[in-house]
């Protein structure tokens, strides 16, 4: 499923207040072979996914000083999504992740330009990651085999990013 099809007869409403259920949040990738017209074409992380788990993992730095004791700097934040759920064959984003070619990539080779994004305000974010697959099926017998992959930032960091309906 893509961003455009996910989104038919959907509104974000930039002035939303109120809870958020994960539900409503959006991770979408392109898999294309080459860069697609518009984020709209990227492919969402859904179908057989049963935990989407945002973290912003920040990395500090501690010193200890004379008489002022600890202190923490920060100095980045490592976006990483982590994606569980059951494989589920002919979804396109799993069939992209466990390919052979992504299952053994390494470095650009396992890039994709992501967006992350609200459905309820439109607002997220843009940027680079690393597909990063852990498990390509695993469990007991009779149950549905378990995935595990790690959408991880690479390269710069996220832009700002509001969803915008195609022709809007």
């Amino acid at each position: 499923m893509t961003v455009k099809e996910l989104m038919t007869g959907k509104t974000p409403n930039p002035d939303f207040e109120g809870f958020v259920t994960n539900d409503d949040w959006v991770l979408a990738v392109d898999i294309g072979e080459t860069p697609a017209e518009s984020e709209g074409d990227y492919v969402v992380a859904q179908m057989g996914v049963a935990g989407l788990d945002a973290q912003m993992n920040p990395i500090t730095q501690d010193k200890q000083y004379i008489r002022a004791g600890q202190s923490s700097t920060k100095t980045g934040t490592q976006r990483t999504f982590k994606v569980t759920g059951d494989r589920y064959v002919g979804d396109a984003f799993q069939d992209y992740c466990f390919s052979h070619k992504v299952k053994y990539g390494v470095g650009e080779a396992v890039s994709v330009d992501y967006i992350y994004f609200n459905i309820l305000n439109g607002q997220g974010e843009k940027g680079r990651a690393s597909i990063i697959v852990n498990s390509d099926g695993g469990g007991n017998s009779g149950e549905n085999a378990a995935v595990d992959i790690d959408v991880k930032k690479t390269g710069a960091l996220p832009e700002e990013y509001t969803y915008t309906p195609a022709g809007a």
